[in-house]
Formats: C-alpha cells, sequence, structure tokens
C-alpha cells in the first residue's frame, strides 16, 4: 500500500462527512428458507419460508455503506407513495438516516428486488417494479431535494447511483450534476448503460466491464490491460472525466487517471455473492477522494473493500474495521 496512506488519519477525516447520494433506491427483500419436496401442482421445489428480511438496495446501499465507513449519507431519491415506500422510509430510520430528500410520488412504485434463499443459495428473484423515467415535476422535486441537501451544512462530495429505473433521466442529469459542481465538491458517478455517456466533466467514472463493453460497441473489450486503457481512454475524450475506474469482478480494479493507468489485482476470496460490490467500491472511492487520499491508496481500499463484501450473502455494507485491518496487515507486510 501506499506509505503516505494514514489509516486512522483518513477514517478520522471522514467520520460525520456529510455525502449526497442521488439515484434509484429499492427493497432488497430476503425469503429465507427450507426446500424439503417438490410441489404436486408443478415440477418446482416448495419452499418452507424460514424467515424474512428487508435491506436498502440501490442507492441506498451506497448509502448504508458512508454509514458504514462512519460518514453522513444524505439519500435523494424518488420512489412511491406506497407500502413498499414505507418499507423503506423505516428502513432509513433505523439506520438513523434522514429522509428529509427522499422525494414521494403517487404515480410510481417502489422498486422491491425478492430474492429467495435456501441453503445459503438463492433459487429466484422477484422484481416488482416500474421503471420510466421521472416527469417534469418529480425531477423538479429531486432537483429541490438535492439542492438542499448539498447545502445543510456542506456536502463534501456526490455519488449518483444509477440502476436505469428512472430516478436519474437526460433531463435531470445534467442539472443535478451541475448542481453538485457549483458546490465545489467531487462528483461520482456509477453508471448504467441508458445514460452512460450523459455523465459529462465528473469528478470519478465507474462503469464495470460489461457496462463500457455495451457502450463502446466500437472497441473490442476485455479485461486485456491495453483494451481497458483504450475504452478508459474513449471514455475521457467523450466525457472529459478525471478519473475513470472499471470494475473487473473477480480480476479487481482499472484505474486510468491523467492519462496513466494500473490494474489492481483482487485479493483472492471465497466469494459467496457479487451483489452490491460495485455500490461498495464507489462508496469507499468517493470517501478516499473528498478526503484527500493518493490516487493509489484509495484505489487500493476501494479494491480491498469490494473484494470483502463478496464474501457475504446478499448485499451487504462494508465492515469498517475489518476493511482498516486487512489494509493495515497488507501495509505493514508491503
Amino acid at each position: 500500500m501506499h506509505s503516505d496512506l494514514d489509516l486512522p488519519s483518513f477514517f478520522e477525516r471522514i467520520q460525520g462527512m456529510p455525502v449526497v447520494v442521488v439515484g434509484d433506491t429499492m427493497v432488497d427483500a430476503y425469503i429465507h428458507g427450507a426446500v424439503d419436496r417438490i410441489s404436486p401442482e408443478a415440477p418446482v421445489p416448495v419452499v418452507q419460508v424460514e424467515r424474512r428480511e428487508d435491506r436498502l438496495g440501490g442507492a441506498g446501499n451506497v448509502a448504508m455503506n458512508l454509514l458504514a465507513m462512519g460518514a453522513e449519507p444524505r439519500l435523494c431519491t424518488v420512489i412511491g407513495q406506497d407500502a413498499a415506500g414505507e418499507r423503506l422510509l423505516r428502513l432509513l430510520e433505523s439506520q438513523g438516516m434522514k429522509t428529509d430528500w427522499v422525494v414521494r410520488s403517487t404515480t410510481r412504485r417502489t422498486t422491491v428486488k425478492t430474492r429467495i434463499i435456501c441453503r445459503n443459495q438463492q433459487m429466484i428473484r422477484v422484481d416488482d417494479e416500474e421503471v420510466r423515467p421521472l416527469d417534469e415535476e418529480e425531477g423538479i422535486r429531486l432537483l429541490a431535494s438535492v439542492r438542499n441537501a448539498l447545502g445543510d451544512r456542506q456536502a463534501q462530495a456526490a455519488i449518483f447511483q444509477d440502476y436505469d429505473k428512472g430516478v436519474l433521466t437526460a433531463q435531470t442529469i445534467p442539472l443535478l450534476v451541475q448542481a453538485c459542481k457549483n458546490a465545489s465538491i467531487p462528483v461520482c458517478v456509477d453508471p448504467k448503460r441508458a445514460n452512460f455517456h450523459l455523465y459529462r466533466d465528473v469528478s470519478l467514472f465507474k462503469p464495470n466491464l460489461r457496462e463500457v463493453a455495451d457502450s463502446l460497441p466500437d472497441l473490442v473489450i476485455s479485461a486485456d490491460p491495453a483494451h481497458l486503457d483504450a475504452a478508459a481512454h474513449a471514455i475521457r475524450e467523450r466525457l472529459d472525466n478525471a478519473v475513470t475506474m472499471i470494475t473487473l469482478g473477480e480480476k479487481g480494479i482499472f484505474l486510468q487517471v491523467g492519462g496513466e493507468s494500473r490494474l489492481y489485482p483482487a485479493h483472492k476470496r471465497d466469494i459467496a455473492d457479487v451483489s452490491g460490490a460495485g455500490d461498495t467500491v464507489i462508496s469507499v472511492a468517493c470517501l478516499g477522494l473528498a478526503a484527500g487520499l493518493d490516487t493509489g491508496a484509495w484505489a487500493l481500499l476501494a479494491n480491498l473493500a469490494g473484494g470483502q463484501v463478496c464474501e457475504q450473502l446478499g448485499v451487504v455494507p462494508v465492515n469498517r474495521e475489518k476493511l482498516q485491518a486487512e489494509a493495515s496487515r497488507l501495509y505493514a507486510a508491503g
């Protein structure tokens, strides 16, 4: 690890740091059960429900990661005026997060992704959602929410977590990014394909390998460093972003800044579930950027954090103590 990384000082600097999170938020619901017979109605397993749980997903999981790291997330999103929306608000409140910046809409459904888990394996996922772009009034209300979140005890960074569920649109993205830039804070983006090319002039742009391949069809995209370098150059030429980080799953992350690039290999782990790893990576990277860490140092930390959450089943935030311990151990060994 980089010799200029003082972990205790970093964690002290991000303690209570206000970070605005903008994007699609959802309820990640889990039904845990056991299977011991096949249905007589159809050749499918019968799940005997043992317990249920709800977690915050999408941009909500980014907020959870920021909270776990000791920061103060300010979640700006649009959800439905429905029972699932109430569940989502209760999840935020149970974590001590404010709901001041959550916009409720009478014309949208709150997204719920329900996973059925048996013997620590996901059997099926059921998505209950309405995917449409915000209408004009919803967009205006979201922009007002973000501006309020930025100005309430000056926010230090912003993360845009796009899941293609309609909160971030061609109309809202330029206005929202500009509002954050007007606040003179780093803007970090985790994109999806639909809006990939709309996030111009941001501090950190963090797609995964598949999103890059889908969005740059004229290039041959693979985990080969030469391909990644060409892709990052193409992204920077189009978006004029400062840093490009491409997540590569079990191969780690690729970083390009100022024309220089580096591959950070993943550490060997027992992978249980990759869900939500990208949320963790963008959260830790953004905090490192906002805290003024050396680029290589926060990239390494984000890489470690993303790997750690893959060792657990379901969408879970990073464990601050575990991250600090592993980073300290690697630093001492290096």
